[in-house]
């Protein structure tokens, strides 16, 4: 069948590609390397991307002084950056979310969680331009706001938020830091109200010049490929159902209202953190997965 040839063609390009030669892949399954590697070699977007996390950074950083968890997460209006330069710059605005988090967090204090956070911004930065590719159609901005257009932002913001908040919910209660009932649902809280408030405010006001100035990440990078639109389908619904899972099992465990009969009594005491590590990991594997073939 032809899903499945594409979905081997993905899986290829995706996780051997680093292993394997151009001349040992027949050239029918040869591909271009995926974005988030490619824009590297893509002066301009490299230039995006500092851009985007000098941004996020300068306006993260004022607000480390109102924190909502110690240490780990305050009043943050700065994370509609991620989500408006992802639609601006694409690859560029993930990897400039991730740097741009990591700088704030020199002043906010760092730790070992902060490892999780560089990667659950990479996603909040990433996943809301792919699955808006998906969903709409031919290259429709985000600044139309008919109510299909507000439905297909907002899932995609939410997508990326969940993940996001998956990533540190899991990475903290592994650590046995916090626990990810708490994280999970303040990061989603405080990445949708910057994204849904402010982020559409930010996008009418600059979409429609960085188009006309033809500095969107598909004009500075028009040699990008997308997979097969059912391989981006299929990778969507990994996507969905891995985060969707991580984020409830993640609370259910973590608050001691979930104790699964197949885990030894002793990974059922708070902090819950071998409980988390056996039964989330496999749904946050298969949403990272799902997200590279996007």
């Amino acid at each position: 069948m032809r899903i499945n040839s594409s979905i081997q063609e993905a899986v290829v390009s995706e996780f051997a590609a680093p292993f394997i030669s151009e001349e040992a892949v027949p050239a029918a399954i040869q591909r271009p390397s995926h974005e988030l590697r490619a824009m590297w070699r893509n002066t301009r977007m490299v230039v995006l991307c500092v851009l985007s996390a000098a941004l996020y950074a300068a306006v993260l950083i004022p607000f480390k002084v109102l924190p909502l968890i110690p240490g780990v997460t305050e009043v943050r209006p700065g994370n509609a950056i991620p989500v408006v330069c992802s639609f601006l710059f694409g690859p560029a605005a993930a990897w400039g979310s991730a740097i741009g988090n990591m700088i704030g967090d020199f002043f906010g204090g760092v730790g070992p969680g902060d490892v999780f956070g560089f990667f659950a911004n990479l996603v909040y930065g990433y996943i809301p331009y792919k699955l808006w590719t998906i969903i709409t159609p031919g290259d429709q901005g985000p600044t139309d706001f008919s109510p299909r257009t507000i439905a297909r932002y907002t899932a995609c913001c939410l997508a990326a938020s969940i993940l996001c908040a998956d990533l540190v919910g899991w990475g903290d209660n592994m650590l046995s830091i916090r626990p990810f009932w708490i994280l999970g649902n303040v990061i989603i809280f405080n990445n949708m109200v910057a994204s849904i408030v402010l982020a559409p405010l930010l996008l009418v006001a600059v979409y429609p010049r960085v188009r006309a100035g033809q500095l969107l990440y598909r004009d500075v990078m028009p040699e990008l490929r997308d997979h097969a639109k059912p391989v981006r389908i299929i990778g969507a619904i990994m996507l969905l159902v891995g985060e969707t899972g991580a984020w409830i099992a993640g609370n259910l465990l973590s608050s001691g209202h979930w104790q699964p009969h197949f885990l030894p009594a002793t990974f059922l005491a708070s902090p819950y953190d071998k409980a988390i590590a056996i039964v989330v990991s496999p749904f946050i594997l298969l949403a990272f997965a799902g997200m590279m073939l996007l």
